[in-house]
């Protein structure tokens, strides 16, 4: 199934990001929690992220093939310029295909944790717009993009920013995956620049439930997303109690799950960290 066409069929669409293990006993323990997942909320697909420098190529391909010849839930794979040429984007996403994987977010990609600042490869990509117009030049692929409601950490401005993302449909991306966030009208904002601005794809907001206010923290932190003020002096009330704040973190997704179906987001894309707690937990809720 192509996700493009999943979207504008009149409900909202729940998608799941997980990242693959570094071992086979990880794998298949992945693979279990996926199964939990499909018979409790039956996902409307399931992506898999990519290692920096491609480190998980091959996971990501076993991982996301899997879910979809096992599970029967449709797949979608990571694919980054990081640490890779044309060459090497080339094959991978041939032996994507060749396993009938016909769904890939193009991402630029952080650089490793050595770099500061991203470094396009020898015969690479700088830009993710760049890699999503060979992917459309190559393949018939539904191809996804990411965009930052609170604006990409390396933009020097939000209309620059903004600038790119256009680029990015222009160039190939049927839908966009927001960079995660904890304050809807965000979003909506977004969103209202963006339809100014002449993107008309599905602009699907990305959640992760907090469970861990020191993981929260970190990974705002990298992606220069906000955590609101009132919502952070919540979980520092809850100290070291790790249940309230997971309790905590749960029940502000669900309010903001609800306001984001209310202000016409076509649907939700959980970063579940590969736990599925929370994200069952919400949809319950909403469902």
């Amino acid at each position: 199934m192509r996700i493009v066409d999943l979207y504008g069929q009149g409900r909202p669409i729940f998608s799941f990001e997980f990242f693959p293990p570094k071992t086979d006993a990880g794998e298949n323990k992945l693979m279990e929690t996926m199964a939990d997942l499909k018979s409790a909320v039956e996902p409307d697909f399931v992506s898999v992220t990519y290692g920096a420098g491609g480190s998980t190529r091959d996971r990501t391909h076993g991982v996301v093939t899997r879910i979809q010849d096992e599970l029967g839930i449709t797949g979608m794979a990571h694919q980054t310029c990081v640490g890779a040429s044309r060459a090497d984007v080339l094959d991978n996403v041939k032996r994507l295909v060749a396993s009938g994987i016909e769904n890939v977010l193009a991402l630029r990609g952080d650089p490793p944790e050595a770099q500061e600042t991203f470094e396009p490869p020898a015969d690479g990509f700088s830009h993710a717009n760049e890699l999503l117009a060979f992917l459309s030049a190559e393949f018939d692929l539904s191809l996804g993009a990411a965009c930052y409601p609170e604006v990409h950490p390396e933009a020097p401005s939000a209309k620059e920013d903004l600038d790119w993302t256009c680029a990015k449909v222009k160039s190939g991306a049927g839908f966009l995956t927001t960079q995660l966030f904890f304050d809807p009208d965000l979003y909506v904002r977004f969103v209202s620049r963006a339809r100014k601005a002449g993107i008309a794809v599905p602009i699907v907001p990305g959640i992760m439930p907090i469970t861990n206010l020191g993981q929260i923290e970190r990974f705002t932190k990298m992606c220069g997303a906000e955590l609101p003020e009132p919502l952070r002096e919540r979980l520092q009330r809850c100290g070291d109690d790790d249940a309230a704040v997971m309790a905590t973190g749960i029940e502000h997704a669900i309010t903001q799950c609800r306001q984001l179906l209310e202000a016409g987001a076509p649907g939700l894309h959980f970063y579940t960290l590969n736990k599925s707690h929370a994200t069952r937990s919400i949809l319950a809720a909403l469902r």
